[in-house]
């Protein structure tokens, strides 16, 4: 994926970073009101995309989407198989997005499916000994590129950017949850 916005960092004066175009564009929008919130949502999303392009280029250099490769690691978790309902719950996502990325996984001979044994009219998701070996084999510069994204972090601001970021995504439970109540 191409770098649409390349962030342009200063520091301010507290030495903490920030993106002088969301600033300046922010300011604008709130007719030059606080763009904190607004600035650290912005952050919040050039981080993400960021991660999600540099998980993009490793996977998809190796056939897989970074979707695909979440369900394998799913299912190399789990051991035995897991059903398609069970996958979508852990990975918030529809059950029909996970059947594709399944199929996907199949088709590669990563993932196959077999039957649940205490369930004959179910069908579950299992990872293969290929599937195994190609996380074996992603394992490694996976953890290069974490390593290098996270240089300089110490263990307790990675704890604090997890604890932050998961933060987030409490709040926009709530958030959610108000908005769909009847």
């Amino acid at each position: 994926m191409k770098n649409v916005h390349k962030p342009t960092l200063e520091h301010d004066p507290d030495g903490q970073l920030f993106d002088v175009r969301v600033r300046t564009a922010m300011a604008e929008f709130t007719a030059g009101e606080d763009t904190l919130a607004l600035e650290a949502a912005a952050a919040t999303r050039t981080a993400s995309q960021a991660m999600e392009r540099l998980r993009g280029h490793g996977t998809g250099s190796r056939g897989l989407s970074s979707g695909a490769l979440d369900v394998l690691i799913r299912l190399s978790a789990a051991g035995t198989g897991v059903s398609i309902g069970d996958l979508a719950r852990s990975a918030g996502v529809s059950s029909r997005n996970v059947t594709g990325l399944v199929d996907t996984l199949e088709r590669e001979g990563l993932a196959e499916r077999v039957a649940d044994k205490q369930d004959r009219r179910s069908v579950l998701a299992g990872i293969t000994a290929a599937g195994q070996e190609w996380l074996e084999s992603f394992r490694g510069p996976t953890k290069a590129a974490m390593a290098a994204v996270f240089h300089g972090f110490t263990p307790a601001e990675m704890t604090q950017l997890r604890h932050l970021c998961l933060r987030l995504v409490e709040n926009h439970q709530r958030v959610e949850e108000h908005l769909n109540r009847p």
